[in-house]
């Protein structure tokens, strides 16, 4: 998992998995913390990503609701919309084209 950006605007990439959980963690929070306005993650190099990283993603929107903030993804691969329709979470995130 790599994650490549600023406090307005990351590209996320790889596998977003328990493995690279922690290290994601800390780079949302960071860009979070430390901008104002829109976050936008980029998915669209992200090959997959399990449960934890789905939590991690959870965890930074919420985090940015606290701040004023909104999480943004943008290109969402088509097997992961699925998966945010799936457990409806397509209607608590922001979801651009």
């Amino acid at each position: 998992m790599n994650i490549k950006g600023d406090h307005a605007e990351l590209t996320v990439g790889g596998c977003l998995d328990v493995r690279s959980a922690a290290d994601a963690r800390m780079a949302l929070h960071r860009a979070v913390d430390s901008g104002q306005g829109d976050l936008v993650l980029d998915l669209k190099h992200l090959d997959s990503w399990d449960a934890t990283g789905l939590g991690v993603i959870m965890g930074a929107h919420r985090r940015a609701g606290r701040c004023g903030r909104r999480l943004v993804l943008r290109d969402v691969p088509p097997r992961m919309h699925r998966v945010l329709v799936a457990t409806r979470l397509h209607r608590i995130l922001t979801i651009a084209s």
